[in-house]
């Protein structure tokens, strides 16, 4: 176990689930590069950077892996899965009965699965609609009628979408890791080696400065190692557990744990949830004539202090509104005092909830406004050094670094499930006509 790569594809097991999952992402990114019928892409290439590359659908096209841009069979990606997900999520803090579903164990989120997917099949419908209006807008990028241009559309990306969710549920059971976010890791990542290419075709002709590369090279190393260690960060709440009585008079002696407040609870959400609101002035000054709609666009573009200010302002209060959703003090406060455990110091019950909200509250602080800062600093880099061709951003380092800690964490899970069952066929010998583990 020193070193867990080596042990890789030594299990059957292990092997096989990682050779599938990277089957599964060949035949998603092959898929992410096939063009819908109808389109005629090199007009659409043309003319979606310019038009669209800060606005709404710049940012859904780093997720899909440019299949956007591209206007792919998956071009809605793994999107509409995770839009309804995180639809669910939030009206769980609405509706009781989405919340009691939760609560019900496998069962219950058997069924709010079954619901997501059928929310899924009804987003994608939409967005296909909605991106073949949007294509069918710019001039020369359809070759079809536009009945045609549109059912076509909605079809083969409803299908798409349907198919991607697929793969993503595939990967999960089957393969390793989170299947959805894996779909969204190498989505981003694929762009990296093109991006590479283009910095040193820059670097070679003297639009970017040796100093200049390597200090920017420097700064990202640095936020990236930054990144781990807040991911990976928690406050750690001590909880006892007292000695009990269980079974025919045996006791169980106490215990001490803990309950991890992670500073980066709420991930990468804040960040998406700021996203989709600061593009929604360029987005509408994109397509609509009024210069009152462009100017506010002009005013909310990266570059000025209103931009950073209002986008700064937005992640912190997405970061304790989207906590507040998914972690819930009281819920871990009455589970504690049904296990009879405690937390030293606190009375269980109301005063539990209070001391664990009063710590979450404090650590979220930091968390907040290390997500800021991590979703702003590309942006400050490159107006410093003026580089625009390198591959980084805030959104696309958080979504990579969260995916790999955690694929590599489920990974050195099945090595060690695998190391203790070796342990406990060695240690079985029979006593007396019986097995006994010694």
């Amino acid at each position: 176990m020193a070193n867990p790569l080596q042990n890789l594809f030594r299990f059957p097991e292990l092997k096989d689930r990682i050779l599938f999952t990277l089957l599964v992402l060949l035949i998603y990114r092959v898929g992410a590069h096939i063009t819908a019928p109808g389109v005629n892409l090199p007009a659409l290439q043309a003319q979606f950077g310019q038009l669209f590359g800060g606005t709404l659908f710049g940012v859904y096209d780093m997720f899909v892996g440019g299949g956007l841009s591209r206007a792919t069979i998956f071009a809605l990606g793994i999107m509409p899965y995770i839009s309804a997900s995180i639809m669910f999520q939030l009206l769980a803090a609405v509706f009781p009965t989405i919340e009691k579903l939760q609560k019900e164990g496998e069962e219950g989120r058997k069924k709010i699965t079954q619901w997501t997917r059928y929310v899924t099949v009804v987003l994608c419908i939409l967005q296909g609609y909605g991106y073949s209006v949007f294509v069918g807008s710019i001039e020369g990028a359809v070759v079809t009628s536009d009945f045609v241009f549109t059912l076509s559309t909605v079809v083969t990306l409803t299908v798409g979408g349907v198919f991607v969710m697929w793969l993503g549920e595939q990967i999960t059971e089957h393969g390793i890791g989170n299947g959805m976010s894996l779909l969204i890791f190498f989505s981003i990542i694929e762009g990296f080696p093109s991006a590479v290419v283009r910095t040193w075709e820059a670097m070679v002709v003297g639009e970017i400065g040796v100093v200049a590369l390597l200090v920017l090279v420097a700064v990202i190393v640095g936020v990236t190692g930054g990144v781990v260690s807040m991911t990976m960060g928690a406050r750690q709440i001590p909880v006892q557990i007292p000695r009990k009585v269980v079974g025919r008079g045996r006791i169980q002696e106490g215990q001490k744990s803990y309950v991890p407040i992670r500073v980066n609870a709420s991930g990468v959400m804040p960040i998406i949830f700021a996203q989709s609101f600061i593009i929604i002035p360029g987005t509408i000054g994109a397509f609509s004539s009024s210069l009152f709609f462009q100017d506010l666009a002009n005013m909310f573009q990266p570059g000025n202090w209103l931009y950073y200010g209002t986008y700064g302002l937005m992640i912190v209060f997405f970061t304790y509104f989207y906590t507040a959703i998914i972690f819930n003090p009281v819920d871990l406060a009455e589970n504690l005092k049904k296990q009879g455990a405690f937390i030293p110091g606190v009375k269980p019950g109301a005063r539990t909830a209070e001391y664990i909200d009063r710590v979450l509250t404090r650590v979220l602080v930091p968390g907040s406004l290390y997500l800021a800062a991590i979703a702003m600093v590309p942006f400050w880099i490159f107006d410093i050094f003026g580089i625009q061709t390198f591959f980084f951003g805030g959104t696309g380092l958080l979504i990579c670094v969260g995916v790999g800690l955690d694929t590599v964490q489920r990974a050195q899970q099945h090595l060690l499930l695998r190391h203790y069952d070796g342990f406990m066929k060695k240690g079985r010998v029979k006593v007396r006509g019986r097995q006994r583990y010694m």
